[in-house]
């Protein structure tokens, strides 16, 4: 059985991730493909579940990453195509790596809008409260710019339609530009 690959597809909230995910999953080239949403992982957290997005939050953040990361690695042995949608920075990718260094076929692929469309999309969906989220989702779109290396994984998809989004992605992987190394 042919192993299967791992798109990660990142970026600030608002700019795409979830929509174009499904859609990649959908259109995979593989018999079998599937769209994990990191987020989820977080919402199984019960008790003791902290904000991911605060700094207290790091040690939590790392075991919720590593236990995608496992259940990414199963359906990539599985022969699944894995699209992984969640917010997964630069300052983030040693994980990865590893997954990388073990002879997994790891893309990544950043999705970024403008500022003002990024929190027009993502503003209004939060739970948070209004203020909160427009502060969170700042911070987030600020953190995914001026990338260095990783620029050239970037789609700007501020002007983009979903169907232009979907092509540039999977053209990406089928390319090769955005292998994680």
């Amino acid at each position: 059985m042919e192993q299967g690959r791992m798109i990660v597809l990142t970026g600030a909230p608002g700019t795409g991730k979830t929509t174009v995910s499904a859609i990649v999953a959908e259109k995979s080239e593989r018999k079998k493909s599937v769209h994990m949403h990191t987020d989820d992982f977080y919402h199984y957290l019960c008790k003791g579940a902290i904000a991911p997005h605060l700094p207290e939050a790091d040690g939590q953040n790392l075991i919720v990453t590593e236990a995608f990361l496992e259940a990414a690695k199963r359906y990539a042995r599985g022969g699944y195509d894995v699209i992984v949608d969640g917010v997964v920075g630069p300052w983030f990718l040693e994980p990865w790596r590893r997954v990388v260094r073990e002879g997994y076929e790891v893309h990544y692929v950043i999705l970024r809008a403008g500022k003002e469309e990024t929190l027009k999309r993502a503003v209004c969906r939060s739970k948070l409260d209004r203020a909160a989220n427009i502060e969170l989702v700042e911070v987030m779109w600020e953190q995914f710019q001026d990338l260095g290396a990783y620029e050239s994984n970037v789609i700007d998809t501020t002007d983009c339609s979903l169907e232009e989004t979907v092509s540039m992605v999977l053209k990406k992987v089928a390319d090769g530009t955005a292998l994680l190394w």
